[in-house]
């Protein structure tokens, strides 16, 4: 009896010290957890001071995303036997300047991906890689600061595709105005002067035209995560038809080193596109501005993430 009882001792006085042992690792953990946001704390200060600095500022980080897959005698779907594949990649870039009297911010924004699928029964279908996404973006903002929130400003940006169809259709806005600065990172774009240039080989459906242009951008870097959105409108004073809307957004977090995970998601409204589309794509002769479906353009990508 005498024995039984010195282990059920023995267990009890383990147990308490294995207690007692987790809870000072939790304890410890703790700490070290407040050190760390500390630290981080601290870095962040320190990254806000040299962002406030004069001078260049360059970066860009990107999203890359694919896949490939074949299958043989898979009998439950239309093409049981194909191979397919699907790449894309997203890059976002800037080089700011920034100066006591004056900022000239530029930026640059690229996204194309390409699909393929490739039926082995068909020897005569398209077994290529055919482009799926095609977006490319780049602005130039310059500034003279009047107060410490408000510049008198002038900006230009151009808007295409570039894996086909090349400047047809391209956009250039050209304008004068104000840009508002009110809080780090974000800048309000707000020219009543502008002028919105469309290249084209339909010359009966886009049309250059005079308006107002309204750009609104954030950008940030938190630690891992960078995040950055971009609306850009321009409102034609001349027909509402030739007005236009894109808006894109993209997100990464770093999980080890400079690879992570991205997010890219966007949206375009552009009834002149939609136009084309119906008469030179879907051979609709009797599409006109006041029939046209100007459904909304969206397009989105998963990927992993390189941060340059």
């Amino acid at each position: 009896m005498k024995k039984v009882f010195t282990i059920l001792l023995c267990l009890l006085g383990t147990s308490v010290f294995y207690g007692q042992t987790e809870e000072e690792l939790k304890a410890s953990l703790a700490e070290k957890k407040d050190s760390i946001n500390a630290i981080q704390g601290r870095a962040n200060a320190i990254k806000k001071q040299i962002d406030a600095l004069p001078g260049w500022k360059v970066g860009a980080f990107g999203t890359i995303g694919g896949s490939i897959s074949n299958f043989s005698n898979w009998y439950a779907q239309g093409i049981p036997n194909n191979s397919s594949g699907n790449i894309g990649f997203t890059v976002n870039a800037y080089a700011n300047l920034k100066e006591e009297k004056f900022f000239w911010r530029n930026a640059a924004n690229i996204n194309l991906s390409w699909v393929k699928l490739d039926d082995e029964d068909d020897p005569n279908d398209d077994d290529g890689f055919r482009e799926t996404v095609d977006v490319f973006n780049i602005t130039s903002l310059y500034g003279y600061k009047l107060t410490k929130t408000l510049a008198a400003s002038a900006l230009g940006e151009y808007r295409t595709t570039i894996l086909s169809n090349f400047n047809d259709p391209g956009y250039l806005d050209l304008g004068i105005g104000a840009t508002w600065t009110p809080i780090d990172n974000l800048v309000v774009v707000i020219h009543p002067l502008n002028y919105n240039f469309v290249f084209s080989s339909e010359d009966n459906i886009f049309e250059s035209s005079a308006g107002a242009k309204i750009v609104a951008d954030y950008t940030r870097e938190i630690g891992a995560i960078n995040f950055k959105t971009n609306l850009s409108m321009f409102q034609s004073y001349e027909d509402s038809n030739l007005s236009n809307l894109t808006w894109i957004n993209s997100f990464s977090y770093t999980l080890w080193k400079m690879i992570g995970v991205g997010f890219d998601f966007g949206l375009r409204s552009n009834k002149q596109e939609a136009l084309n589309y119906a008469i030179n794509t879907l051979g609709d002769t009797g599409a006109t501005f006041d029939n046209v479906d100007n459904d909304l353009q969206t397009y989105w990508t998963l990927g992993l993430s390189y941060k340059f």
